[in-house]
């Protein structure tokens, strides 16, 4: 297609990001997407150490919401411990500043059920009340100021320490998988994004579970040892790590992901 100046001129840009969009004019358009340089960052890793580019890369964070990690929530009211799940915050919060300082994309992936639960299977309610006879989605837990993950409420809102308010990108979920029957994958697609750096609660569930259909939707997958945590036995934490080294990507930790965003720098 020749290239012609006037039409050049009276070109726009239609796409979500620069790397991914068409420029089209009255007369032509332009599919090339041309793409930002690679931003190599070396980060030590198990089961082997990696290199990634950081212009195709996300800091993905799964579920840290106070229902499941804060006094007075739905895990909370259950007698469920859950301070191991309050345990990630401080990692996240240095990696989410990190990561917004160089101006790389973060993605909050949380619950957020319908009132009505019409896209709610039974199979689904009964994970979350096994005999029938306990407080279930949407259900205002005695006792707590919000319903079970009812999008919109407290129960279903990032714990305060990392909220990220109006800022980052934000995806709601109704199953254990961030990337089941959401937006994820179009928008990560649609960003150029290739490597995810995931955390979250709980670990050997939906962590886990988004974790392997990106490794199945074909991106990097690397999980984030202590950005991540479960209520769960301690050998839960120990065969997710097993598994995800042994078939679905590898494992760092937070200071070996900060030091090798500040070496790329």
């Amino acid at each position: 297609m020749k290239d012609d100046p006037g039409n050049r001129a009276e070109a726009v840009r239609m796409g979500a990001t620069q790397g991914q969009a068409w420029l089209v004019s009255p007369a032509s358009v332009d599919m090339t997407r041309p793409a930002k340089p690679v931003k190599r960052a070396e980060i030590e890793a198990q089961p082997q150490s990696i290199a990634v580019d950081l212009n195709k890369s996300a800091l993905l964070i799964v579920d840290m919401q106070n229902d499941f990690c804060t006094k007075g929530g739905w895990m909370d009211s259950k007698g469920i411990d859950v301070t191991p799940n309050r345990a990630p915050i401080a990692p996240l919060k240095r990696m989410t500043e990190a990561f917004r300082d160089k101006r790389l994309p973060v993605v909050w992936v949380n619950w957020g059920v319908r009132k009505d639960l019409l896209n709610i299977f039974p199979s689904l309610r009964h994970a979350h009340n096994k005999s029938g006879q306990e407080v279930n989605l949407c259900e205002r837990v005695p006792g707590t100021r919000s319903e079970v993950l009812l999008k919109g409420s407290w129960g279903a809102e990032v714990v305060d320490e990392i909220n990220p308010g109006e800022r980052d990108i934000q995806v709601t979920k109704h199953r254990f998988s961030g990337f089941w029957d959401t937006e994820l994958d179009s928008i990560l697609r649609n960003m150029g994004v290739k490597t995810l750096f995931i955390g979250g609660v709980n670990m050997d569930q939906c962590v886990m579970t988004t974790l392997e259909d990106a490794s199945f939707l074909g991106y990097d997958t690397i999980l984030v040892e202590d950005g991540s945590a479960t209520t769960s036995p301690e050998f839960c934490v120990r065969s997710t790590l097993y598994n995800v080294r042994l078939l679905f990507g590898f494992t760092t930790r937070s200071e070996a992901l900060l030091a090798g965003l500040a070496a790329a720098a």
